[in-house]
């Protein structure tokens, strides 16, 4: 079930981290900000207005957005069904009408804005990751507002985040933020779908959350957005294991962020980790896209578990997927379970050639040996 402190305790510890809070990213998402006209300029002014009541306070802000393809179906008066070719060109016509809709109000206060677009690929690589980050970090000391959103017009699958919540909590971690705020079209996250509770109520502030809970949240109804609570549960989870909180709550709300900040019983909160993970590791285990899967015979699996060990070619008993040296590869136990993700230092048919052998028969097998271990416990993150 569901981790939570008492009622009393929930609410001293959400105030403390809300006032300790000094940089925020907000995700708002593609149901709330477009309606059957277009953009929801109500809503959107409203969202500015919340988005420069947190700069007002003294924190940094980024914002995070959905809409560029329901925006584009709006203007050209699309169906819902579409093709990759035809949600790209949405994208392209839908993205110059989010920022333009944004820098019009923004420029009501005075507040320049910054367009960052992404795919995961950005996030793939070490040194890209890193100039993001001074990018995102440079354009707060100026004084801007990052408005970034996933670069639709030219993802593919391999290049996607997934959704905008997932996009959210990278930035999130690779900025160093303090608080995540995801704005949907429900009020939080229910112990069971509100259809079947006597008297729905999110649950409130969330220590932990484990994997039955996860599972069995249902995708969001709207059909418009990519996401649903799942995924938001998802993404506060990689916020917390980097030492962050998380907000869920509606964004159709007035005041919503005010509230939430001037200690309102609003949405669902949810705590860091005790003990988050190293930036390093957290990019291993939450910004890379495993290329493959080695299957792991118990012996290496509670080397790897218990004893905190690098994984050795003995313990592999299958390998799956085309990967290269470098590359992040998930471990997992007999019954397919993942239980650790890594970089591995041999390409896949390297790997399939040693699985099984000692360290000291890799060069004989191999021909060279660049390291007695598949995946050093350095750059390993256990799962």
């Amino acid at each position: 079930m569901i981790c939570q402190l008492s009622y009393q305790d929930g609410r001293a510890t959400r105030r403390l981290l809300l006032d300790k809070t000094r940089r925020v990213v907000v995700k708002v998402g593609s149901a709330i900000l477009t309606d059957e006209s277009g953009m929801n300029l109500p809503l959107v002014e409203r969202l500015v207005e919340q988005l420069l009541f947190l700069r007002n306070s003294g924190r940094e802000v980024i914002f995070v957005t959905s809409g560029a393809v329901a925006a584009g179906r709006r203007r050209i008066r699309l169906g819902q069904e579409a093709g990759i070719r035809e949600k790209q060109a949405l994208a392209a016509i839908g993205q110059s009408i989010l920022m333009h809709t944004y820098d019009r109000f923004f420029s009501r206060y005075n507040t320049t804005i910054a367009q960052v677009l992404l795919t995961h690929e950005d996030l793939d690589h070490r040194h890209r990751y890193l100039n993001i980050r001074n990018t995102l970090t440079t354009l707060l000391r100026f004084g801007v507002v990052p408005v970034i959103n996933e670069n639709d017009t030219v993802s593919v699958e391999e290049l996607r985040f997934g959704d905008n919540d997932r996009l959210a909590a990278l930035i999130t971690n690779l900025t160093e933020a303090d608080l995540c705020i995801c704005l949907t079209d429900v009020n939080g996250l229910y112990p069971a779908p509100p259809d079947q509770l006597e008297n729905p109520q999110p649950v409130a502030n969330i220590v932990e959350i484990n994997e039955e809970i996860e599972e069995m949240l249902g995708a969001s109804a709207s059909g418009v957005g990519t996401g649903g609570m799942a995924t938001k549960v998802r993404a506060a989870k990689m916020v917390a294991v980097r030492g962050g909180a998380s907000f869920i709550g509606p964004g159709r709300e007035e005041r919503v962020i005010e509230r939430l900040f001037a200690g309102d019983d609003i949405g669902s909160f949810f705590f860091p980790a005790k003990h988050p993970l190293h930036s390093r590791k957290h990019w291993i285990a939450y910004a890379l896209k495993p290329k493959g899967e080695l299957i792991l015979d118990d012996g290496a699996c509670a080397a790897l578990v218990q004893k905190g060990r690098s994984l050795l070619p003995s313990g592999i008993l299958e390998v799956r997927g085309d990967f290269g040296p470098g590359d992040a590869v998930h471990c997992l136990d007999r019954d397919k379970r993942p239980i650790a993700v890594g970089l591995i230092n041999y390409c896949a048919a390297d790997t399939r050639r040693i699985r099984g052998a000692r360290s000291d028969q890799i060069a004989a097998i191999l021909g060279y040996k660049d390291s007695d271990e598949v995946m050093h416990r350095d750059n390993l993150v256990l799962l």
